[in-house]
């Protein structure tokens, strides 16, 4: 009788504790996808028009001799999407550990999602 009431807290602090830190990194990115309208990447089809939100795992820039293009990885907390710029070496602000939030539509490259130049948005910290 009313120990379930204090349970909630307690376990989620105990869980807060003894979690993985890049475990409750992803749950946290999760609940954030949620919370702007964003689909979660594990959700996404390949020709779906998506918007998604997630963290900057790491850029590639193509070789100076190749068609320039910028790639960046997207982890939203459940799996990743690459982000595609053609055409393009650098844009400020796409850096790794950075929250950016993308739109356009999924295609699928080499068995993973892909967004070709999408329209994007530098999220501040919160």
């Amino acid at each position: 009788m009313g120990t379930g009431a204090g349970r909630g807290p307690i376990r989620r602090l105990v869980r807060r504790l003894t979690s993985d830190i890049d475990e409750l990194d992803a749950e946290n990115l999760s609940e954030n996808v949620e919370a702007v309208g964003a689909r979660k990447a594990c959700d996404c089809r390949s020709g779906d028009e998506v918007t998604v939100l997630g963290r900057v795992r790491s850029v590639e820039l193509s070789p100076r001799d190749a068609v320039a293009t910028l790639e960046a990885e997207l982890f939203d907390g459940t799996e990743g999407v690459t982000l595609v710029w053609l055409g393009r070496r650098r844009i400020p602000g796409i850096e790794p550990g950075r929250t950016i939030k993308a739109q356009g539509r999924i295609a699928m490259r080499d068995g993973q999602k892909v967004l070709y130049n999408p329209y994007y948005e530098l999220q501040t910290a919160t």
